[in-house]
Parts: C-alpha cells; sequence; structure tokens
C-alpha cells in the first residue's frame, strides 16, 4: 500500500501532531483548535478523545508515563486518562494573541515547540522557537518565525530540522544540534518551498535520514534526502495535509493528519475527507520516538 488512504474519518477541525507510542501501539493527535487530544488504534478503528478546553499544538512522551504538551497556556504536564493539564511554565503569557503550534521531543530528551498568532496574522513574523528542560527551564532558540512548524531530529540526533509554513516564508531550515544540551548552530536552509504546490507543515525524519514534510494547501506529502533533494510526492486527497509520523509494529506506516478547516488558504470545496487520518506504507521505516527525560 502506497497510496494515501484514509484511515479515519476524524473530521478533525485542525488534525496535528500525529505521534505513534510503540508500547501502547496507538497513534496519538490533536484537533488543535478544538482543544482535544486523541488515541488511535489502527488495529480496531477505536479512536478515543480528550476534550481539553485550551488550544493545543503539540505534545510529546514522558519517560514515566504521560505526556508534555505546548498549549495556548504554555508547557504543561498532561494525563490522557484524565485530560488534566498541570502548568509548567508560559514564556508568552504577555501575549494572548499567541499560541503554541508544532513541537516535538528532541534525542536528548529535551522538549521543543514554537509559538505562531493566534489567529493567524500573515505579516507578523515574532514568533518564537523554545525548547523546554526537563528540570523546566524555557530557552528561546530562534525569534523571528511567522508559523513554527516541521520539528524533527536526524537518526543520529546532530542535525534539527525546522520550518516556517507562514505564506511570504515557506522555508524549512536545518541546524546543528547537540543532542546532550539541546543547543542549536550554524542555521542553513535545507529547502525553499516557493517551487512547491503548498507550504511546509509539520515534518518528520524517516530511518534512512529523509526528511517528510506535508505540504498544506498543495495536496502532497513529500520526502527530501538528506541533501534537500525531492526524492519522492505522495498526493492525498485532501488540501491541507498537516503532518507526518511512522508507526505500526513495525515503524513501517506514514500516517498523516490534515486540517479540516481554517488556514491562511480557504478551504476548496468537495473535501469530504477533510479533517481525517491518512496511512500507506511507502517502503522504509521511521524512527522510534524519544521520550521528555524528566
Amino acid at each position: 500500500m502506497s497510496v494515501l488512504e484514509c484511515v479515519l474519518d476524524a473530521k478533525a477541525q485542525v488534525g496535528e501532531c500525529p505521534t505513534w507510542h510503540q508500547g501502547e501501539q496507538r497513534l496519538y493527535w490533536v484537533d488543535a483548535k478544538g482543544g482535544r487530544i486523541n488515541r488511535f488504534d489502527p488495529a480496531t478503528g477505536e479512536n478515543e478523545m480528550r476534550d481539553l478546553g485550551v488550544l493545543i499544538g503539540s505534545f510529546g512522551f514522558r519517560r514515566d508515563g504521560g505526556l508534555v504538551a505546548a498549549t495556548k497556556h504554555g508547557f504543561c504536564y498532561l494525563d490522557f486518562q484524565t485530560g488534566d493539564l498541570t502548568a509548567i511554565a508560559d514564556p508568552e503569557a504577555d501575549r494572548p494573541e499567541t499560541t503554541f503550534n508544532d513541537g516535538r521531543t528532541g534525542p536528548g530528551g529535551q522538549f521543543f515547540a514554537g509559538s505562531m498568532g493566534d489567529p493567524i496574522l500573515l505579516d507578523r513574523l515574532d514568533h518564537v522557537l523554545y525548547r523546554l528542560d526537563p528540570d523546566g527551564t524555557v530557552t528561546p532558540l530562534v525569534g523571528g518565525m511567522g508559523t513554527s512548524n516541521g520539528l524533527a531530529f536526524s537518526p543520529d540526533g546532530k542535525t534539527l530540522y525546522h520550518s516556517d509554513s507562514l505564506p511570504v516564508v515557506r522555508t524549512i531550515w536545518a541546524w546543528d544540534h547537540d543532542p546532550a544540551t539541546g543547543a542549536i548552530e550554524n542555521r542553513r536552509v535545507f529547502v525553499d518551498t516557493h517551487h512547491l504546490p503548498g507550504r511546509p507543515d509539520g515534518g518528520c525524519v524517516d530511518a534512512e535520514g529523509f526528511y517528510w514534510s506535508a505540504l498544506v494547501d498543495g495536496w502532497q506529502v513529500v520526502r527530501f534526502d538528506p541533501d534537500g533533494k525531492l526524492e519522492r510526492v505522495l498526493s492525498i486527497p485532501v488540501q491541507k495535509p498537516s503532518m507526518p509520523c511512522f508507526g505500526g509494529p513495525d515503524l513501517d506506516t506514514l500516517f498523516v493528519t490534515s486540517i479540516g478547516n481554517g488556514g491562511t488558504v480557504a478551504m476548496a470545496p468537495d473535501q469530504p475527507l477533510a479533517g481525517g487520518i491518512f496511512a500507506c506504507q511507502p517502503g522504509m521505516k521511521g524512527l522510534p520516538e524519544p521520550v521528555f527525560a524528566d
């Protein structure tokens, strides 16, 4: 199966952050604008949902159980069973016009997440990528962002990928990354996507070191080699794919979330599966998801 097919007609407002839990054999994901976190069992088709009552952009698994999350109210611990949130820190508490978006746990056990406008403003480039350390320290890493997105790490953990999906930017960068400290340096352009349909939303890296990007408003999910060369294009029957991830017992299934309503470009008509989760087996495997080392 190398064609992306709908495996959950979720009808999410903004489906995001698909993340595979290898121990549970479940796909966790969020409906960001709906303020909900979900747990999907591909084997049975069952999807469990918790209503958080607050916008949630992303999350990661914790070493000793539970989740760490980036929300409208900053970084929090999240108990999936109860839906309870416990505050850690809110570095943008004085900015009610922002919320947290894409995030991912790094191979060194830190959690990275960036902010964006709430609502998104096309001329605002004042958002920030942050790092949350296990001791609760929050460090701003990159400013001047429009919509922070696309976080992923190379198989050796020494490269961090990060994108900005705002239409005027639509660029994916690579950074040198130190897993021990979470420090990044030597920013360079990995891919400028102005020549491609859509813009780089969420991303992931497979076991071969290739970077996958969901091209929101482009009806495509694409794969770049480690030098940034376009290697593969997968069509998807929705306008706004939002983020890919690998999962399944052998980490050989590519899951892709999508947006059902919203974004900076109007929704095209006749998309009955918009907001759904799609999957295929593209012929390679993903990487196990790191855990937050608190």
